[in-house]
């Protein structure tokens, strides 16, 4: 039987007005079956930096993945082992879902078509990326002469953190048993920041602290985490499924106020963030 108009606009009131009474058919905040969660606008964490590899299993959904990063929402994000595509959904989803507006710069080091998608002719792009509340400038991206096993490299940006301008690099080192070839990436990447006093440097470094090959970054900055130094008896937090520090924030110019590290059900990397404080500003 075919409704009339009027019919059929009181039908679709009654079912507005039963949404409204009983709520939606799935809880607040399940993200299951496309639901999305239920929150409040908030704003990024002043001076909060976080580093996170976001890849393996690689085929997690982004909208998960702007989940672990809005709940602590920080102000500088450096992801490694990111599509160009997944990074510009994951930006979409922190600011339609969470209110929170990021700046973005990419730093691909190859194309990788089943990593990253698209055509067999024009893959995507895949390597680092740093999301930033403030604005980025100076991107600069440099592959290594030898990335071993794979294409590496880093990328630096400019942006602002406690009021100045700092450069914030993000790098990617070459896998596990490849130690002579991380030496030679250090070299590149030490290189580059001690050209800079207030230099921020987060990534996966593929190595624990008192691996030979991260000895120029040891000489060049602290770990966010006082209590990690280069020795094997040193006290420091694991930040991976296999038990491994693998991932760092190193600081030139900056002091860690408060760091955490949180394991995620989305990557075997955790999420590690650090509340600094800035160098004092010069007149």
């Amino acid at each position: 039987m075919v409704l009339g108009r009027g019919t059929r606009w009181l039908a679709g009131a009654m079912a507005v007005a039963w949404v409204v009474l009983v709520g939606p058919s799935t809880p607040s905040g399940d993200t299951s079956a496309g639901s999305l969660p239920v929150v409040a606008v908030r704003d990024v964490v002043p001076n909060r930096v976080m580093t996170w590899n976001i890849c393996n299993p690689c085929e997690v959904g982004n909208v998960d993945r702007a989940a672990e990063i809005a709940t602590f929402a920080p102000q500088v994000i450096g992801l490694q082992e990111a599509c160009v595509g997944d990074v510009e959904e994951i930006r979409d989803h922190l600011e339609n879902l969470y209110g929170l507006a990021y700046h973005v710069a990419h730093g691909p080091v190859l194309r990788k078509w089943s990593r990253c998608g698209g055509a067999p002719w024009r893959p995507g792009a895949y390597g680092q990326a740093v999301l930033s509340a403030a604005p980025v400038t100076d991107v600069v991206t440099v592959e290594y002469p030898d990335g071993g096993s794979e294409d590496r490299g880093y990328m630096a940006v400019t942006t602002t953190v406690g009021g100045r301008p700092t450069r914030v690099f993000n790098t990617h080192l070459a896998q596990r048993r490849q130690e002579t070839v991380r030496a030679g990436q250090t070299a590149v990447l030490a290189a580059a920041v001690a050209r800079y006093d207030s230099v921020i440097v987060v990534g996966d470094f593929n190595a624990v602290p008192d691996a030979p090959e991260l000895t120029g970054m040891w000489a060049l900055a602290t770990d966010t985490d006082p209590q990690c130094r280069p020795s094997p008896t040193a006290d420091c937090r694991t930040t991976t499924d296999w038990q491994s520090k693998f991932d760092y924030v190193f600081l030139r110019g900056f002091t860690s106020l408060d760091h955490q590290v949180r394991p995620s059900a989305y990557s075997d990397h955790h999420l590690l963030y650090t509340d600094l404080v800035p160098p004092p500003m010069t007149g």
